[in-house]
């Protein structure tokens, strides 16, 4: 397979709409059929890295994206992201944007052969951005939390960033729990939204980690696209982590990690529940919003809790409290 692109079109064609996408793959994020054309082997290499791994695990009609790589021009800088109804559009410079309809579930981008092969550059921006973007319109809804499961029994994470999700699934994952996800979770849409999928392979940290878990210092620290800097871990490096594709959620907990406060797990209403779940969700179409909103209104319903915490035992401790 030639990773160098060309691009042949039909006729007079100044608009590109016709040009030849020869290499094409079926993936499977999140467990949806994706079907991704390209002219380029780089994209398949990349998308490969991202989703190579995930089998299909859903029916659905297929989203669809086309990648069109071109010799010219620099690796993108990082795009904006903007939408207008059902067309979203992400534009990094003249030689590298993308558009998505969402009505339609389909997208497409022209990336310069730069772009095209810097692949953590390609998947972040383009490829999983794309996707992820087009399977929230109908097939999933992103939370931003951990999942974990204890004796079957699964059970959110929430909260923003540096609330501690990471760490505190990580720590109850060594403790003999099994882990599903550390920062972003997927669910199905109402009614089945207690159903909790993640992407077990790996974790990331931040730096200040390895003071918390000695084991992740000997992982390089690395720049992610967006500039934040991590450290990312295999779970094979892990045999005794045990991990888990999906969970059904029987409890929400909001983090609330802090040192000035004793520790305690306290019951929340369901409607305080729903407030902290919408208060960090991004928003989309309003036919999407009221999907979105509907599937959290439905885990709302779930016992919900805060867990104010400073340590990770005492945190974790109050967990288990939950799942004797």
């Amino acid at each position: 397979m030639s990773l160098l692109p060309t691009i042949e079109t039909q006729g007079f064609d100044p608009l590109l709409a016709t040009a030849g996408l020869p290499y094409s793959a079926m993936y499977f994020p999140v467990g949806h059929y994706l079907r991704l054309a390209t002219n380029s082997g780089e994209v398949l290499a990349a998308a490969s890295e991202s989703w190579g791994m995930n089998r299909p695990e859903f029916t659905n009609h297929p989203i669809e994206i086309r990648v069109i790589v071109h010799p010219e021009g620099a690796l993108s800088p990082q795009p904006a992201f903007r939408c207008q109804r059902h067309i979203c559009s992400v534009v990094g410079d003249a030689d590298n944007f993308a558009a998505a309809d969402l009505e339609q579930l389909f997208a497409y981008a022209f990336v310069s052969a730069q772009t095209a092969a810097d692949h953590a550059w390609l998947r972040w921006f383009f490829l999983e951005s794309l996707a992820y973007l087009l399977l929230a319109q109908r097939y999933v809804v992103p939370l931003h939390a951990a999942s974990l499961a204890r004796q079957g029994a699964g059970v959110l994470l929430c909260g923003r960033s540096g609330a501690g999700k990471s760490t505190l699934a990580f720590a109850c994952a060594r403790a003999g729990w099994t882990y599903v996800s550390d920062d972003c979770t997927w669910l199905l849409p109402a009614p089945q939204c207690y159903e909790a999928i993640g992407s077990p392979a790996g974790a990331r940290f931040r730096p200040e980690s390895v003071d918390l878990f000695p084991e992740l210092a000997r992982y390089l620290e690395r720049a992610r696209p967006n500039g934040k800097i991590s450290i990312e871990i295999p779970f094979s490096d892990f045999p005794y982590i045990q991990t888990g594709r999906r969970c059904s959620v029987r409890f929400l907990v909001f983090l609330d990690r802090r040192s000035d406060m004793e520790a305690s797990l306290t019951p929340i209403s369901s409607n305080k529940a729903l407030d902290l779940l919408l208060e960090d969700h991004a928003s989309y179409t309003p036919e999407t919003d009221a999907l979105h909103n509907r599937t959290f209104q439905t885990l709302a319903s779930l016992p919900a809790y805060r867990l104010r915490y400073a340590g990770l035992e005492e945190g974790r401790r109050l967990l288990e409290s939950l799942i004797p």
